[in-house]
């Protein structure tokens, strides 16, 4: 009997060290985001991110007439803050007409000069609230 419980804890033993001393795997983790949302005056910074309506962003949010990103597909400079007009955030309340995604621009409607834009917070490119300059 002696003899099996040692054989038995010399065995436990030996799968306790080999475990131990086991390669560890890397863990790699892949998501892809597939494409940014096709909005004609951008699109909210958080999931789903559905399209944004004319007045939310702030002219600095466009280069040359095409709209910087935000979130995972943000791609202006690394210490970008911009203008955004939260009013028209349906987080805080906002109701109104939105574009769809796929709706091209009214061409009245420039995204260089956006008209009686009245920013009233600041964000970064990922969707932080920065302070206001």
């Amino acid at each position: 009997m002696r003899r099996s419980i040692s054989i038995a804890l010399a065995a436990a033993a030996a799968i306790c060290f080999m475990a131990a001393a086991a390669p560890r795997a890397q863990a790699q983790i892949s998501i892809n985001i597939g494409v940014p949302p096709d909005c004609p005056y951008g699109y909210y910074d958080y999931a789903p991110y559905p399209c944004a309506p004319y007045g939310y962003y702030g002219p600095e949010w466009f280069l040359n007439g095409v709209f910087i990103g935000v979130g995972p597909w943000f791609h202006g400079p690394a210490n970008f803050n911009g203008h955004v007009n939260n009013h028209f955030d349906p987080r805080r309340g906002y109701k109104g007409p939105r574009p769809n995604v796929g709706e091209k621009r009214d061409p009245h409607k420039s995204v260089a000069k956006v008209a009686h834009f009245r920013g009233n917070e600041m964000r970064d490119g990922r969707g932080n609230v920065a302070a206001k300059r």
